[in-house]
C-alpha cells in the first residue's frame, strides 16, 4: 500500500463532519496547510489513542496557518458519539457514502475490510501533497513527526 504520490495536487473532497457540516479540502487552499489523518475505526484502541493524542496537542496542530482533518469510513452519527465520548474537538469526517470514496482516491482504502488504512498526508497551502506516511494497522503514528511535517510547509 503506497497511497498517492507526493508532489501532485491532493484529490479534492467534500465530506460531512461529526456535526453534519460539509468540509471541503479546497476551501483551505491559499489559507492553510492541512494534515489529513485517515484512520480505520472509531472507538478502536489505537485509533482512540491517536485521536486523543491529537486532541491533547490540538493547540500545536492548529494555528492560523494549519488545520487537522481526520477521516474514517464510519457513519457521521458514530463519529459524533466518538467525538462526544472522547472530547474530540476537531473535524472527524465521514467517508461512509459513497463508501470509502475519498480513502480510495488517496489510495488508502482496504477493499477487503472497507476501512481506511492508518495513513497521513500533509497538504500545503497550494493544495500540493508534501508528505505522506502509512502505518501498519496496529502501529500508532508518531505525532511529533506529523507536527514537524505540517509546520514545515507553512
Amino acid at each position: 500500500m503506497s497511497g498517492i504520490e507526493c508532489g501532485g495536487q491532493a484529490p479534492d473532497f467534500t465530506l460531512r463532519d461529526q456535526f453534519g457540516q460539509d468540509v471541503t479540502l479546497s476551501s483551505y487552499r491559499g489559507n492553510k496547510a492541512v494534515a489529513i489523518f485517515f484512520y480505520p475505526y472509531a472507538f478502536s484502541g489505537v485509533c482512540t489513542g491517536e485521536m486523543a493524542g491529537i486532541r491533547d496537542r490540538l493547540a500545536d496542530f492548529l494555528t492560523f496557518d494549519t488545520e487537522v482533518l481526520a477521516i474514517s469510513c464510519d457513519p457521521m452519527f458514530a463519529l459524533r458519539a466518538f467525538a462526544d465520548q472522547d472530547g474530540l474537538n476537531f473535524p472527524l469526517l465521514s467517508d461512509f457514502w459513497p463508501h470509502g470514496e475519498v480513502a480510495r482516491a488517496y489510495g488508502v482504502l482496504d477493499e477487503t475490510t472497507g476501512a481506511a488504512h492508518r495513513s497521513s498526508y500533509v497538504i500545503d497551502k497550494r493544495g500540493t501533497v508534501r508528505w505522506a506516511t502509512h502505518n501498519a494497522m496496529p502501529q500508532g503514528r508518531d505525532l511529533d513527526e506529523h507536527l514537524r511535517q505540517l509546520t514545515s510547509v507553512v
